[in-house]
């Protein structure tokens, strides 16, 4: 069966997933701007970098097979700051992934969700000027309307956070072997 790993990546934590789960599963790991043709490719993994409320990359990736009659099998990551096993966080992903997927896709995907890392000094200038102004909103807020994914923006911002656990990876192996048996 053939199969590939693309990952949409701007500081690193989403790359670093795709490169170990390549070297676990034999399976070559791509940056989306460098994909190969995806028509042939029967299960499509996409770990991808949530960003200002999107999965980067995630609609080019999938503008390459939109027309296909059967479209792959997809695995969709995404890698985020926020902890996925927060009920909320995952409902923010989910819609999300609906803007962005159509939902013949999102319904057939298995979904999974990663924690990565920041480093403020590494954001780009409009990067860190975005969370600047995100945290001078929250700092407004009542702390008792704040949610989950609001507390650990404000206990991460400024500085850095690595929430990388190669051990989250062993869920998606599984669903990869059972998808490609």
């Amino acid at each position: 069966m053939n199969a590939v790993i693309l990952y949409g990546s701007r500081y690193g934590s989403t790359r670093r997933y795709a490169e170990m789960l390549s070297e676990q599963t034999g399976i070559p790991a791509v940056s989306y701007t460098d994909a190969p043709s995806l028509s042939d490719q029967e299960l499509i993994v996409y770990l991808g970098g949530l960003y200002a409320g999107g999965v980067l990359g995630l609609s080019k990736t999938l503008a390459g097979f939109s027309n296909q009659a059967v479209p792959p099998k997809m695995i969709l990551v995404t890698v985020g700051l926020s902890d996925p096993e927060e009920a909320e966080n995952q409902e923010n992903i989910r819609r999300a992934l609906q803007k962005q997927c159509p939902a013949a896709i999102l319904d057939q995907a298995k979904l999974f969700h990663l924690r990565g890392a920041i480093d403020y000094q590494k954001l780009s200038f409009s990067h860190r000027a975005m969370m600047a102004l995100l945290y001078r909103f929250l700092r407004k807020k009542a702390p008792e309307s704040r949610s989950a994914e609001d507390r650990a923006f404000a206990e991460t911002y400024g500085g850095q956070a690595d929430f990388v656990d190669f051990h989250t990876l062993e869920p998606i192996i599984k669903e990869m072997q059972r998808e490609l048996t």
